[in-house]
């Protein structure tokens, strides 16, 4: 089985980097740095090889007031850059990827406005889309993990794929930011009810889950997202990606 990728989260509101708890930014954490560019910048010295970047205020109020920061972090590393929050149309992928993002993570619009979901797929391309799948007791909720639809993970995951998507990101909002260790069982089922590749994201509380998620997860889960245990030093950041990058995972 292929080595497991560790994503690094980087969570804006209001310009600065924030804890995410449940899908609820807080502000004001000390044990975070508050320029995001900065912990950017920490992530690729410690050997990072793909960036997470949640936009919060892009999120909850279509708000553009992060996009100088995202840029920046696009300038400042020479790895790939994802982005989500507050894509609603065409033109805003198309501001996003102008900022220098390699890929889009695409939630809300997804589910409500599947013709133009579709139209930035054939503008951009599958490997540019990715679809976020946040997940409350196996159903499905949107708008910033605020409504909880009545639609079940797994027909929604099987629906996207029948789109053409070829990657989602699987969060379960209960762990998200919780650091009681990761829903495998819930991405487990998304791998093995379709051919979707997939990135696991929540709950990861230190070094020993990482360990749980390699020797658990169904080979389609090749990467996982770790906020708020890296901002915390539950483990030691430089040990997470040579260990997992030298195959002792395997």
């Amino acid at each position: 089985m292929s080595n497991l990728l560790v994503i690094p989260s980087i969570d804006i509101k209001d310009g600065k980097t924030v804890r995410i708890v449940q899908g609820i930014p807080e502000l004001n954490c000390s044990a975070y740095g508050d320029d995001p560019v900065e912990m950017a910048m920490i992530w690729r010295a410690e050997n990072s090889k793909t960036i997470h970047i949640v936009d919060f205020d892009a999120a909850h109020e279509h708000s553009h007031k992060n996009f100088e920061i995202v840029k920046k972090i696009c300038e400042s590393v020479i790895i790939p850059v994802e982005y989500g929050g507050g894509i609603k149309n065409l033109d805003d992928a198309k501001e996003v990827f102008d900022l220098g993002v390699f890929r889009i993570i695409i939630g809300s619009l997804a589910f409500e406005n599947e013709s133009e979901f579709l139209r930035i797929i054939s503008e951009f391309g599958i490997q540019k889309v990715a679809a976020a799948i946040d997940v409350i007791d196996d159903k499905v909720i949107i708008r910033g993990r605020s409504v909880k639809t009545n639609i079940n993970v797994i027909d929604y995951a099987q629906h996207l794929e029948s789109l053409g998507v070829c990657r989602v990101i699987v969060t379960d909002v209960k762990t998200n930011g919780m650091m009681s260790g990761p829903n495998i069982n819930l991405s487990n089922k998304v791998a093995e009810g379709t051919n979707l590749k997939v990135t696991l994201s929540g709950g990861v509380g230190g070094y020993n889950d990482l360990f749980k998620i390699q020797n658990e997860r169904n080979e389609k889960i090749d990467s996982v997202i770790i906020g708020r245990a890296l901002y915390e030093n539950k483990f030691p950041c430089q040990k997470i990606w040579r260990v997992a990058e030298s195959g002792i995972f395997n």
